[in-house]
């Protein structure tokens, strides 16, 4: 006979938890009809990727083209750079507006709030094109698009952060007098330091990424020069720059995981 007292192996869920599985399980059934490949379209295009890739092989390596390709990586490298950099420095007011307790804003910090969820949900490529059409072609705005984007990433976990932060010294200093700005440079970004290195090194890394296409649209960097590449038909240039972008992201991501470990 089973115990009564024992567990049961199934967890029991509600009807409306159920109706709501059996609702997203039909949504994927029915979404995957509609755009995912078929059989027939994966057999056509196995053939002609391969052909695409045969006629990217082997990748140009003229010491022209290759120098233009550096200069371009460089041009990329530095918007990425910069727009972090500029990017982390506007995250921190917008974090210290949007984090619980700390804001000197009170109910109003979700207006905050909400420019730093704008920022983040626009996609990149909708800002580039935005700052292309404000700014013209080039590097500036890519720089723009991520600076907003750095917002967007950085003022969210940032404003995390400061939440998290100990409260006890944050305590003391309001007990002695100490103002919102002194508690949030004596108190709260001191303890959550590690937290925010972390976040930009995520955020750089990030932008290093997001730079590569932001070219795809006119804002300058390497994607450009990928761009051109595929619209003259410049396979074997296109596929020297996807190697060299792979070899960038990878190195950043070396790069970025060892100053994480270090800060740890």
């Amino acid at each position: 006979m089973p115990d009564r007292l024992s567990p049961s192996r199934i967890p029991s869920i509600s009807p409306l938890t159920f109706s709501f599985a059996v609702a997203l399980a039909a949504l994927v059934i029915v979404s995957a009809g509609q755009v995912a490949p078929s059989p027939e379209q994966l057999a056509g295009g196995v053939p002609k990727m391969a052909h695409l890739v045969g006629r990217m092989i082997p990748p140009n390596v003229e010491p022209g083209f290759l120098l233009r390709v550096f200069w371009r990586m460089v041009e990329t490298f530095q918007i990425a750079l910069v727009g972090t950099a500029i990017g982390v420095v506007l995250s921190l007011p917008f974090a210290w507006l949007s984090a619980k307790d700390i804001t000197p804003l009170g109910p109003f910090r979700h207006i905050s709030r909400i420019l730093v969820s704008l920022f983040r949900t626009v996609p990149d490529l909708v800002w580039a094109l935005l700052f292309v059409s404000a700014v013209g072609l080039g590097a500036v705005a890519g720089t723009m698009t991520i600076i907003v984007d750095t917002i967007g990433f950085c003022g969210r976990f940032f404003a995390e952060a400061m939440e998290d932060a100990d409260e006890r010294p944050q305590e003391a200093l309001f007990a002695i007098g100490a103002g919102r700005f002194s508690v949030l440079c004596g108190a709260v970004l001191p303890d959550a330091m590690p937290s925010l290195i972390n976040t930009t090194l995520f955020a750089l890394e990030k932008a290093v990424r997001s730079s590569v296409v932001l070219g795809l649209v006119g804002a300058g960097g390497i994607g450009q020069e990928l761009k051109v590449a595929f619209d003259l038909f410049q396979y074997k240039n296109a596929s020297t720059i996807i190697l060299v972008i792979f070899a960038i992201v990878v190195l950043m991501e070396f790069v970025t995981d060892r100053l994480r470990s270090k800060v740890q």
